[in-house]
């Protein structure tokens, strides 16, 4: 089987442990165990996946997008669902994912959580050249962009930030900052509570510099499948952050609209920040991006920009219309060119990120400046 997901027995007396924590974990979530088939590796660890039965029926072609509704789940507010569902796409993997430890297979899964969970509260008012944060937590300086306030909690300041309902604010991100806001703040939470000296260096790292865009992706993330290895366009487990991207030359020219970063919350749907109370699913997100073409304009400065107006319009215009919708739905539903290349491709990313490992022993994060 190249599909599923391998632990090794690192910290327990054999692998028969790691056998008897999955199977207590299994029955935790009130799942049948015989959905999750293994394999002993010897030293390589033990080899989890989804029957083949259960894989075939349930996620043929590793497509998870209707995984929740096929399984009555209610993943968006129960959280026993939640956790359900990212253990059943995490034994689908289309390819096997490794894991250190059962212990760091644990923290995945608690950031995912976490992450779905803020995400689903997270509301920003979108602008690609103006940005804010609250005061009474975040400094702000062009070199070092916005850092934590001395004797504040990292944890606070990103939920602060995000989250309307806590501070009473709606503070202005990108969507590639809103993403790491977020992802950060979950590896935040299950580092306070299992880690402390990495919570520590955070909390040290971003008092004196946040780390963003590619130093943010290269020192918190991990990555999975490439432009030459491809993940299947529709398998997703809840907690992927993934990029949309724009294939339209001309548009993904106006800055911030190169694609769309967000993250899979499961049940077929993605994040919107702008909106949070309406998350997107793929044919949404695919009919939004392919009319950003359509709203390119220029601001009084004439610089481009784009007016969202129009995109709507002309996304409601298409929704009207079977055939107009299937023939976008066509030509957006392919994976992406690669970078520069503007010609067939559509906007499917065929890469999924993740953070790192956070826990003692077995964390690999390395911050420069803690």
């Amino acid at each position: 089987m190249s599909f599923g997901l391998r632990i090794r027995p690192s910290g327990l007396p054999s692998q028969a442990g790691v056998r008897q924590r999955m199977q207590q974990y299994i029955e935790h979530l009130e799942l049948d165990p015989q959905l999750c088939c293994h394999a002993d590796l010897g030293e390589q660890g033990i080899h989890f996946f989804l029957s083949p039965d259960a894989l075939a029926s349930q996620a043929p072609g590793f497509d998870t997008l209707s995984l929740a509704v096929s399984q009555a789940w209610e993943s968006a507010t129960r959280d026993r669902d939640l956790q359900r569902e990212i253990l059943w796409t995490l034994l689908a993997s289309p390819t096997i994912q490794d894991f250190p430890s059962f212990d760091e297979f644990e923290s995945a899964t608690r950031i995912r959580f976490h992450l779905v969970r803020a995400a689903q509260h997270t509301s920003m008012d979108f602008k690609t050249d103006e940005v804010d944060r609250p005061p009474e937590h975040w400094n702000y300086h062009p070199d070092t962009g916005f850092t934590l306030k001395p004797g504040k909690c990292l944890i606070e300041a990103l939920t602060l930030a995000t989250q309307p309902s806590k501070s009473g604010c709606q503070y202005a991100f990108s969507c590639y900052r809103a993403t790491e806001y977020v992802m950060l703040l979950a590896m935040a939470q299950e580092a306070h509570d299992h880690n402390p000296d990495l919570f520590a260096r955070l909390q040290r790292q971003w008092q004196t510099r946040a780390l963003m865009s590619g130093d943010f992706q290269d020192t918190l993330m991990r990555e999975l499948g490439s432009q030459d290895q491809p993940l299947p366009m529709d398998w997703y487990v809840p907690g992927d952050r993934v990029w949309f991207r724009n294939p339209d030359d001309a548009s993904s020219d106006v800055y911030g609209y190169e694609g769309s970063w967000v993250v899979y919350l499961g049940g077929g749907l993605f994040t919107n920040f702008w909106q949070h109370d309406q998350p997107y699913d793929i044919p949404a997100k695919c009919l939004e991006i392919f009319h950003w073409r359509d709203g390119v304009t220029r601001d009084a400065q004439g610089k481009l920009a784009m007016d969202e107006t129009v995109v709507q319009s002309h996304v409601h215009n298409t929704r009207s219309s079977p055939l107009k919708t299937r023939q976008v739905l066509e030509r957006m539903r392919r994976l992406r060119d690669p970078a520069g290349v503007y010609a067939q491709g559509g906007c499917m990313d065929s890469t999924r990120e993740m953070s790192r490992w956070v826990r003692p022993g077995t964390c690999d994060i390395v911050l420069p400046d803690a």
